[in-house]
């Protein structure tokens, strides 16, 4: 693959990245606001839903813009796809509830700005394995 190409991708994955990131915020803020919940175990259980919701999209734009995979059989495809996924969420949860949850808010702001704060620790934790996870396991050619 040349330079120029794996620059494109990572463009575009950063792209897709960011429309994920905007759904994957969008969803825990509507389960925050509509709850009023922003911290404990039911901000670890809402920051996992808008994760999956975030990574569903994810596949189904890496898989034809980004990586521009054709691969008939998506079975196997998405399999692998889900496994990448599923590490990515743990990192992506993970260090997010650590933010929201172990770590004091040391910038003094509100407990649901400071869970959108936790949620970008998250995205950013799993940024690079889901990149190299998904161009070399899941859309490899």
């Amino acid at each position: 693959m040349k330079k120029t190409n794996l620059v494109i991708q990572i463009i575009k994955f950063a792209v897709v990245g960011g429309v994920n990131t905007v759904v994957d915020l969008v969803v825990l803020n509507v389960l925050m606001f509509a709850t009023g919940i922003a911290s404990g175990i039911f901000y670890s259980v809402f920051k996992g839903v808008s994760f999956l919701v975030a990574v569903t999209n994810s596949y189904l734009m890496n898989k034809r813009w980004t990586f521009g995979s054709h691969e008939k059989k998506v079975g196997k495809e998405f399999s692998r796809f889900l496994l990448i996924s599923v590490v990515g969420f743990a990192i992506n949860v993970g260090a997010a509830s650590v933010v929201v949850n172990m770590i004091p808010n040391f910038l003094d702001i509100s407990p649901k700005l400071w869970g959108n704060v936790g949620a970008l620790a998250g995205t950013f934790c799993g940024l690079i394995w889901n990149f190299v996870g998904y161009k070399f396991i899941v859309f490899k050619k």
